[in-house]
């Protein structure tokens, strides 16, 4: 393999970084606190508002159940809006984090939901207002479910943005598919492979050892 593909290798692998680390994070801003209401308004939860809890249930389910590919395709327009073009490392994190941060809502939920009642309702015993609960009780409880759930979806993100080089995403999936696929160079393919393999258990150990390190507190 030449300099120069193993320039562009390096070059791919950063735009990949960049689009999975922008696309977690400003998923994770907006998935967490949709997860947080989900929890909160459920039926059992600390403010029950079951019209507005299934409503917003509904529009997470949606864009959930709606394949990637399409989803990326489908919202071309509003990429164009947002980045000011649909192709490149900044259009693709648009659909990223609309796919994603439906996905972290609901693992912020379950972990939620995991939370034992009892410290819930010895706070409310105590007079803790719902902000107190959620802040003091269920999100320190919730952390290291939390931060699974995050490395899960960064994981499921790495995936995503090689579907993005279908397109012209950019990242390892885009030299992947217009070196290792159209220009039949199985070299340039298995080391895309290779990289993003590591790249992923990376990211998973790292996430694993924060878990255990938040439980042991």
């Amino acid at each position: 393999m030449s300099s120069e593909l193993i320039r562009m290798l390096w070059d791919s692998f950063v735009e990949t970084v960049i689009m999975v680390g922008l696309s977690g994070a400003i998923g994770a801003a907006f998935g967490i606190p949709l997860g947080i209401l989900l929890h909160v308004t459920d039926q059992g939860g600390v403010h029950p508002m079951p019209l507005f809890n299934k409503i917003l249930g509904w529009i997470i389910n949606a864009v959930r159940s709606t394949p990637f590919i399409i989803l990326l395709v489908a919202i071309i327009p509003l990429t164009r809006v947002i980045a000011g073009t649909s192709i490149g490392t900044a259009a693709a994190v648009v659909p990223l984090t609309i796919s994603v941060a439906p996905f972290i809502a609901r693992l912020v939920e379950t972990s939620l939901r995991e939370v034992d009642k009892g410290l819930v309702e010895a706070a409310q015993a105590m007079g803790a207002t719902n902000l107190q609960i959620v802040s003091k009780v269920l999100l320190p409880e919730a952390r290291p479910g939390i931060v699974a759930g995050l490395t899960i979806s960064l994981v499921s993100l790495v995936g995503y943005s090689a579907m993005a080089g279908a397109i012209g995403g950019g990242g390892l999936g885009d030299m992947g598919i217009r070196y290792g696929y159209q220009r039949f160079m199985p070299d340039v393919m298995l080391a895309v492979v290779v990289i993003l393999i590591v790249f992923v258990q990376a990211m998973q150990s790292l996430g694993d050892w924060l878990v255990r390190k938040l439980s042991h507190k």
